[in-house]
């Protein structure tokens, strides 16, 4: 079962269930039999081979991977299903949801520092086209949803290169986020947080994603409900989770882990009501987060020292 603080915060807030549209591919009549068009495209279907091929900015992850993506993973994969690398982040992408199952980063002081050579009005929000087209977002689905393209991992934390914070647009590394009083606001002095504990530590290792917490409806039952947007049915995370080890110099590492509801939030609700034991996200997101650290290796989890 789900502790009763994660159950606490998931009553925080809920979404509710929107109407569901499925897209579709037809055969042209004056098509050959194997052939298809896709977004407009006429694709050659080839028995034995994928109908759907394409180079991107992200890299499917593969066990000779580069040395950043062993810097950023050093402690464990959180799940291993559909993993897209990029210049300075990893993330697996959910492609039922069109959302990402989670999101990993590496930050130190550098990371963070104002950088002349990077301008974020420069990026502009992009569909990943290493996604085959079935399972992508798209810029359209969340026009006039009410909603923010939310990043997962946030713009700010990838300053050495205007690559790297262009890279933080792409769609797959968005979800759905009320925006005033949320994105706007409390994650964004959540994310602000993360940052500040470069000042701590010399390394932090942050991996973040989305929930979808249950809801006790009037009947007494519980329900896991949430809203999705556009015609690709963006599904809209009920909660958001940020889980984040600090790495000091000698060695030592500590442990924070924070559940936020998809919802305005007062301004004066502080950033520590939000966390929760890091072991509830596992069991509520499916995921095992730093397993290569054994839980005797931390020295706090949530401020507090591990006995």
């Amino acid at each position: 079962m789900i502790s009763r603080r994660l159950i606490q915060v998931a009553q925080f807030g809920a979404v509710g269930l929107t109407g569901y549209c499925v897209g579709h591919v037809k055969n042209k009549n004056n098509l050959v039999d194997n052939s298809l068009e896709i977004d407009g495209k006429i694709i050659q279907h080839m028995p034995g081979l994928p109908i759907f091929g394409t180079v991107s900015a992200a890299t499917p992850y593969t066990e000779s991977g580069s040395t950043r993506v062993s810097q950023i993973m050093k402690y464990g994969f959180p799940g291993m299903d559909n993993i897209r690398s990029y210049d300075d982040f990893v993330l697996s992408y959910d492609r039922r949801n069109r959302v990402p199952h989670w999101v990993f980063e590496h930050l130190t002081k550098q990371h963070i520092e104002k950088n002349d050579q990077v301008d974020r009005s420069k990026c502009d929000f992009t569909p990943d086209e290493s996604i085959h087209p079935f399972f992508r977002s798209q810029n359209s689905d969340y026009k006039g949803s009410g909603f923010d393209r939310g990043h997962m991992a946030a713009a700010g934390n990838h300053r050495l290169a205007q690559k790297h914070v262009e890279q933080t647009f792409y769609l797959t590394n968005m979800a759905p986020q009320v925006g005033e009083g949320f994105n706007r606001h409390s994650w964004n002095r959540l994310e602000k947080h993360v940052r500040k504990l470069t000042k701590v530590y010399d390394n932090v290792y942050c991996c973040t994603g989305p929930l979808y917490l249950p809801r006790k409806e009037t009947d007494g039952k519980w329900y896991i409900k949430y809203q999705v947007i556009g015609a690709n049915t963006v599904a809209v995370p009920t909660h958001f989770y940020k889980v984040v080890v600090g790495e000091a110099l000698d060695g030592s590492l500590d442990m924070e882990a924070y559940v936020m509801p998809n919802q305005k939030i007062p301004d004066e609700t502080p950033i520590s009501s939000f966390m929760v034991p890091p072991e509830t996200i596992e069991k509520a997101a499916g995921l095992l987060f730093f397993d290569k650290i054994h839980k005797s290796k931390l020295c706090k989890i949530n401020g507090r020292k591990v006995k």
